[in-house]
């Protein structure tokens, strides 16, 4: 009956959507091929289980819930379970310090794939692929606040180790997973008050980087992206990666630049700046987060700029070139469901974007009309768009509505709560 009901909606949307020019079911196919690739570290708290133990530079979490992942193998059953009720193609995306089996005396710097290789074969069985970050944080070898740019030849030699094991690694993801992995480089380089010297640091920053970026590697089994930041805890009045830094060096060397949703000012949007970055760069990846006020890694809700990043993505036809990826970390709150609110509001801010009726829009806008395309947007905000969502979540096997939530609630009874 259920099952019923949905189809009857369904079949009336698409007969509205219809009079507006959009075809529905191809709407849905071509945001159903659009990667989300999940970030790994929500269901851990970026701890990790290579034997830091502790979160530090720059970042935090906040909350302490029951079931927070312990090892590699509960993560994977913890994702298993977020994954089943998401609809499209999904990746995963991995932390260095998520390897597994890492013997005593082997550091950061020597990392293979080989502790990296249980988490191959698990994706493998999605059929899906794998990104990668380097961990420059939660680590003894930190210079205070620096890894790169640390004025430390010995450190900085450690970490650009570190960069270049993490690209090896990821160019296996790519080469046996038969799809590029994305190494995304972050570091938490910066002072907490303003420094006398604002040139030093990044130049030794950009040395680093070029030694790390140095060996080529097939461009269909690796990719390689830059994350700026504004600002960080204990770090507030100089970022080494700033923005013009990041974006700077990703144009100059020919690699993705990141815009995280929450490395910015909080009056500065990203959905604003891809059109004008991407008129210089072929592609960029994006860390789709949720900032209140700050940088606090929210779980990422159907908000305007959500809708508006995702708009700029597929009525731009960007969906080649823009690479979708999460990053939050809520520990406040049951992970998994983080996972899954975050992940299916960003499907559906696609699907809503795919079933814009913007030629309209575009056409009125070209010729002056200026009424009709802001008359033809605010309509566009009434169509029936959840018939679309349920139809489509139905026709993907995963949960109809928040029918995923009792799952949640169950699997946190029988798996999570034997944690504690």
């Amino acid at each position: 009956m259920e099952d019923s009901r949905i189809q009857a909606g369904f079949t009336y949307a698409r007969e509205v959507y219809a009079a507006v020019g959009i075809d529905v079911n191809k709407a849905i196919e071509s945001i159903d091929r659009i990667p989300i690739s999940l970030h790994s570290w929500q269901g851990d708290d970026l701890i990790g289980f290579d034997g830091t133990g502790a979160l530090t530079g720059g970042i935090a979490t906040t909350g302490n819930y029951p079931g927070r992942a312990r090892t590699a193998d509960e993560l994977r059953q913890d994702l298993d379970t977020a994954l089943a009720m998401i609809p499209g193609t999904k990746r995963v995306n991995l932390h260095a310090c998520h390897a597994e089996g890492v013997p005593k005396g082997v550091d950061r710097d020597a990392y293979t794939i080989g502790y990296f290789q249980n988490w191959v074969d698990w994706a493998k069985t999605h059929g899906m692929g794998l990104d990668f970050n380097p961990t420059f944080f939660s680590h003894p070898k930190m210079d205070g606040n620096f890894s790169l740019a640390s004025r430390d030849a010995a450190t900085r030699s450690f970490w650009i180790e570190h960069g270049k094991r993490c690209r090896e690694i990821g160019a296996e993801f790519g080469r046996q997973l038969g799809s590029p992995c994305i190494v995304n480089f972050w570091m938490p380089d910066g002072y907490k008050d303003v420094p006398a010297d604002t040139v030093a640091l990044r130049k030794l920053m950009v040395a680093s980087l070029d030694e790390i970026f140095a060996p080529e590697f097939d461009l269909h089994h690796l990719k390689d992206a830059l994350e700026s930041k504004l600002f960080g805890l204990g770090l507030e009045c100089h970022t080494v990666a700033s923005h013009e830094f990041s974006l700077g060096y990703a144009l100059s060397r020919d690699i993705l630049y990141t815009l995280d949703a929450g490395h910015f000012h909080p009056t500065e949007t990203i959905s604003g700046k891809l059109s004008a970055i991407l008129q210089y760069l072929d592609e960029v990846l994006l860390h789709v987060s949720r900032g209140v006020r700050w940088d606090s890694d929210h779980v990422v809700t159907w908000d305007d700029e959500l809708q508006n990043i995702m708009n700029e993505i597929v009525l731009n036809e960007y969906a080649e070139r823009v690479h979708i990826g999460l990053d939050y970390f809520d520990a406040s709150i049951n992970r998994l469901a983080c996972w899954v609110i975050g992940s299916r509001n960003v499907r559906k801010a696609l699907l809503k974007a795919a079933l814009t009726p913007i030629a309209a829009m575009r056409s009125a806008e070209a010729s002056g009309d200026y009424t009709s395309r802001l008359a033809l947007i605010e309509e566009n905000k009434s169509l029936p768009f959840s018939p679309v969502w349920d139809y489509y979540c139905l026709a993907s096997g995963a949960p109809v509505g928040a029918s995923w939530l009792e799952g949640i609630k169950q699997y946190e009874r029988s798996v999570l709560a034997a944690r504690q």
